[in-house]
């Protein structure tokens, strides 16, 4: 499946910018975490436990903000500075997602930008460049499973 990169139209963020930020956290989250299968759950993720993460979609001007837990990404609302602030547009972190594009790449031509505690974003990067990445399935994305997922989190 090829994609080709694209901008958001300026209505989609606007309309984006405007939702609550929690409940898209929440969402973003539970699909990563089904994405990612055990990956966010290894050892190697520890050091990110209880730093504050954000990830700042800038063409949908959009902000999730998580940490980690044993059980993987756990959604937060920004309470403090974050220690990580991950910047890419929708396109270049759906190509990130798919391995479609290189982490580095977009990193030096700009397109993707990091502040803050970078050694943690270069853990992250690191870790999952030597996973053995589970495929990227879109039903494991369905409404269903998400909020399933959700529930399960929320009513143990």
């Amino acid at each position: 499946m090829n994609f080709l990169p694209f901008t958001l139209p300026r209505p989609v963020g606007d309309i984006l910018s405007i939702l609550p930020g929690y409940p898209q956290t929440l969402l973003f989250v539970q699909a990563a975490n089904l994405a990612m299968g055990d990956v966010f759950r290894s050892e190697e993720m520890l050091p990110l436990q209880g730093k504050l993460i954000n990830i700042h979609v800038n063409d949908a001007h959009v902000d999730y903000y998580f940490t980690f837990d044993r059980k993987g990404m756990v959604a937060l609302h920004r309470t403090r500075e974050p220690d990580l602030i991950i910047t890419a547009s929708a396109s270049d972190f759906l190509m990130l997602a798919l391995r479609k594009e290189d982490p580095d790449t977009l990193f030096f031509s700009r397109r993707l930008r990091m502040e803050g505690d970078t050694e943690l974003g270069l853990l992250v990067k690191n870790t999952l460049d030597a996973q053995e990445l589970p495929p990227f399935d879109m039903k494991s994305l369905s409404p269903k499973k998400i909020l399933g997922e959700i529930g399960k989190r929320i009513f143990p």
